[in-house]
């Protein structure tokens, strides 16, 4: 199969689960012999445009007509059977929905976030739950500053948003949500279901697995307020408050909130702070740690970390919301708490320590469920399913996927006349 991947990096300075994902995905798939090629834009490459260019870089964030020229060029000269999109803000915009239509080529589309229905797509104001937008107008977004605090700066995502919602459910064959409860939104919100499709992130199987009872507890994330960083803070004061819990806790990362929790951390015994690790210093940390915490006080879509764990056999305590609750079975695969409430997180976080033959029962447990649903042989039997199905259904032939054997079907019989086209 040909594939051609499109995707808007994030920032290096800063780890991006996204980012991630998406070179995963691309490795996994020419591992299996399939043939990708990637279109991309790199944040990193804002800072070296003129004040001109930066200046008239929000104008491009709803259409970029460079990048609709560009890429069907590039679509018309390969002829990839699909076309993977990711993320698009800010220097693709969803022009590049119009150029797959230019070429006649079937697009799907990976939702990392809520974007499609919130312009910052964490559906979250003020650290606590926001839905105003969902399934309405993005105005409120605007009027409260969402992005980066900003009325500005929102300005351009409610603007892409709102010319080109209709663009992203015609134009693409078929969405993968990375979670059952992002689906739930998504529909919920007026989103085409039976477009959604649900294909978990998966995770490569670590170099090392937990050995013993593990060592520490273990934060491995963005040290901002969505991941729950200061509601973590605020738990284990209160249990050093209450005498500790016998192992340390870990804080690896970066963000925001960074000074704050170095600062919080200095002269302990009982925190280490550890900044940025390497990809084999995550997977060592993990592989160590009695649980990962995931204490997040946002919706998340996903949930890396928890994978991570399970995949090394160590469970997770995490916000009883979001994807956490398809992700983690309380009680056998790990522990979730009430979200937004440091004493419940706290409790949990007691428990998971103190009671170590149920500690281990959930790491082996976990581990079970990471070969049953997150390794890359089942995540690639998913995308390439979803990939059929996206090629049968502009081929004509509905939901249906073509035969097996058969990538290429529906990519070479003809293509439709081109038509025009209109942040995840």
């Amino acid at each position: 199969m040909r594939v051609l991947v499109v995707h808007n990096r994030y920032r290096s300075e800063q780890p991006s689960g996204e980012n991630m994902v998406v070179d995963r995905e691309v490795a996994l798939l020419r591992g299996a012999g399939h043939r990708v090629g990637v279109f991309e834009r790199r944040s990193d490459d804002i800072t070296g445009r003129s004040l001109l260019g930066k200046a008239a870089l929000p104008l491009l964030v709803p259409w970029n007509p460079a990048v609709r020229r560009e890429l069907a060029a590039r679509l018309r000269g390969e002829r990839p059977d699909v076309v993977h999109v990711h993320n698009v803000f800010p220097l693709l915009s969803p022009a590049v929905l119009a150029a797959c239509a230019d070429a006649g080529v079937p697009a799907v589309a990976t939702l990392h976030n809520y974007t499609q229905v919130c312009p910052p797509g964490t559906l979250q104001r003020d650290g606590r739950p926001c839905t105003e937008c969902v399934g309405g107008t993005p105005l409120p977004a605007v009027r409260h500053g969402c992005y980066r605090d900003s009325r500005p700066a929102t300005v351009p995502l409610a603007v892409s948003l709102s010319v080109n919602r209709r663009r992203w459910w015609s134009g693409v064959e078929r969405f993968f949500c990375i979670s059952a409860a992002q689906r739930d939104v998504l529909v919920g919100a007026g989103m085409p279901a039976g477009r959604l499709a649900v294909k978990h992130n998966f995770v490569p199987d670590p170099e090392v697995r937990r050995t013993g009872d593990g060592e520490h507890l273990l934060y491995l994330g963005r040290l901002a307020e969505a991941k729950g960083v200061r509601l973590l803070m605020a738990a284990w004061d209160e249990i050093a408050a209450g005498g500790g819990v016998g192992v340390p806790l870990v804080v690896a990362g970066a963000g925001p909130l960074e000074r704050e929790v170095a600062a919080w951390a200095a002269g302990r015994d009982d925190v280490r702070y550890v900044g940025l690790y390497d990809p084999a210093q995550c997977r060592q940390a993990v592989a160590r740690s009695v649980a990962v915490v995931a204490p997040s006080t946002w919706l998340e879509a996903f949930g890396l970390v928890v994978v991570e764990a399970m995949a090394a056999g160590v469970p997770a305590v995490a916000a009883g919301h979001g994807a956490f609750t398809e992700l983690v079975e309380d009680g056998r695969t790990g522990l979730l708490h009430r979200p937004n409430d440091a004493a419940s997180l706290a409790s949990r976080l007691r428990r998971i320590t103190v009671e170590r033959a149920h500690n281990r029962e959930m790491g082996r447990a976990a581990r079970h469920r990471y070969e049953q649903g997150f390794s890359p042989a089942v995540g690639l039997e998913r995308l390439v399913e979803g990939y059929r199905t996206a090629i049968a259904g502009r081929s004509g032939g509905g939901d249906r996927p073509p035969p097996a054997g058969d990538g290429n079907t529906g990519s070479r019989r003809g293509h439709p006349p081109e038509r025009d086209g209109g942040s995840t």
